[in-house]
C-alpha cells in the first residue's frame, strides 16, 4: 500500500505527461513497489529533460551513454546512484518501448568508494535499547536481534511470527526473496503483548466496517476475503486508518518508518554517542557481533540475505582491531604518558 505522500510524488512525477503517465502504468501492472516507481519515473524525467525533452524512441545508447556520464563528471554521483538511473533507462526501453539496449556501452562509471560499515560496541547498542520503550524498543530491539532491514521489520504479518520454531519470516525483502531471521528468545514476551495489542486494533476496525489490509500482488482478487484475516494484518499497525491512493479503500496501513527513525536518533542522541548512526547500524551491529561470537560467515549471509558472500565479507574488516588487524610495537613497551600540572609549550 503506498502512503499518500508517496502517491503524490509519483503524481507530481507524471504532471501532465502522457508518456510518463503510460511509464507508471507499466511499473504498476508489474507490480513495482512504489519507491521504485517514484525513483523511476523521477530518472526518465530527467533523462528527457537532459536531452532537450526529446521523446526517448527517439534517443539511444548514445544518448544513455552521455546522460550517465552527466552523472558521474559533472554531479559527481555516487555509484549506487548512478546504477539506480541505468536500471530506470533499462526498465524503460525493455518493458515501455520493447526495446533491448547494446550489451557493452561505453559511460564513465562513478567511483564506488571503499567505506566501512558504522557499527556499534555492544555497550553502545545496550546504552541505546535500555531507555527505549514500547512499541519503538520493540522495533529497535528487532532490528538488533535479527539484521532485519527497517522496511522489513515494519511490513512483517502476524503470520509471519513462528514462536515454535523461533524464527520469523521476512516476505519479498531485498531482491524480492524470502528468507528466515531469528527470533530473540527475549523478545517474546514483548512480540506476544505486541500482537494483543494488533488485534484489538484489527477487532475496533472489523466492529467499525474496515479491517483490510494491502496484500501484495494479485492475492487480493484470488482471495477477496483475505485482507480482513488476523493472520495477514501487520504485526506494528499504524495509529490511524488511511485511503490506499492506488485503490481508493480505507486500510490500516504498517507504522511509518520515520517513527522509529526518530525515536533512534533521540536514543542515540540520549546515550551520548558521537557516531552517526542510523537503523541499518543495529543490522551492521548485528553482523559484526554475529561474527565476534564465532558464526561462520555464511550462516551471517543467509540471516542478512545478502545475495553475494562478498557483501557480507565486508564485516570481517571491522573486527581488525587496527589497520590490517595490526598492533603498534608501542603497545608492548609498557611507557604509559604522564602529564604535568604546567605546559612545556613544546620545549
Amino acid at each position: 500500500m503506498a502512503t499518500p505522500t508517496e502517491y503524490q510524488e509519483s503524481n507530481r512525477l507524471v504532471g501532465s505527461s502522457p508518456f510518463l503517465a503510460q511509464v507508471r502504468d507499466v511499473l504498476r501492472r508489474l507490480h513495482y513497489s512504489i519507491r521504485t516507481e517514484t525513483a523511476y519515473l523521477g530518472w526518465i524525467k530527467r533523462y528527457i529533460l537532459f536531452h532537450g525533452k526529446r521523446h526517448p524512441e527517439t534517443l539511444g545508447e548514445p544518448e544513455i551513454e552521455a546522460f550517465l556520464n552527466h552523472l558521474a563528471v559533472d554531479r559527481n554521483v555516487a555509484a549506487s546512484t548512478q546504477n539506480q538511473a541505468l536500471n530506470a533507462l533499462v526498465f524503460l526501453y525493455k518493458k515501455v518501448l520493447g526495446r533491448e539496449l547494446a550489451q557493452g556501452m561505453q559511460f564513465k562509471h562513478a567511483k564506488r568508494p571503499e567505506r566501512l560499515p558504522t557499527v556499534f560496541e555492544r555497550t553502545e547498542v545496550r546504552n541505546i535499547l535500555y531507555p527505549m520503550e514500547g512499541v519503538t524498543g520493540l522495533i529497535a530491539r528487532l532490528l538488533y536481534g535479527t539484521g532485519m532491514r527497517v522496511l522489513e521489520c515494519l511490513r512483517l504479518r502476524v503470520q509471519d511470527i513462528d514462536f515454535q520454531r523461533k524464527s520469523i519470516t521476512i516476505r519479498a525483502g531485498k531482491g524480492n526473496k524470502d528468507r528466515m531471521a531469528l527470533l530473540p528468545n527475549d523478545l517474546i514476551p514483548a512480540l506476544q503483548h505486541q500482537l494483543e495489542l494488533a488485534k484489538a486494533i484489527h477487532q475496533t476496525d472489523l466492529a467499525e466496517g474496515h479491517g483490510e489490509v494491502y496484500l501484495p500482488f494479485a492475492l487480493e482478487r484470488k482471495y477477496p476475503n483475505a485482507g480482513k484475516s488476523w493472520g495477514w494484518q501487520y504485526l506494528f499497525p499504524a495509529s490511524k486508518r488511511a485511503v490506499d491512493p492506488r485503490s481508493g479503500k480505507i486500510r490500516r496501513h504498517h507504522l511509518d518508518e520515520s517513527v522509529i527513525n526518530k525515536a533512534l536518533k533521540a536514543a542515540i542522541q540520549k546515550a551520548g554517542i558521537n557516531k552517526h548512526g542510523s537503523c541499518h547500524t543495529l543490522r551492521h551491529s548485528f553482523a559484526t557481533h554475529m561474527l565476534e561470537d564465532g558464526y561462520d560467515i555464511r550462516t551471517v549471509q543467509t540471516l542478512l540475505g545478502h545475495k553475494d558472500v562478498k557483501t557480507t565479507m565486508i564485516y570481517t574488516h571491522v573486527l581488525q582491531q587496527g589497520p590490517l588487524g595490526a598492533k603498534s610495537p608501542l603497545d608492548k613497551m609498557g611507557v604509559p604518558l604522564k602529564f604535568g600540572g604546567g605546559s612545556d609549550n613544546g620545549k
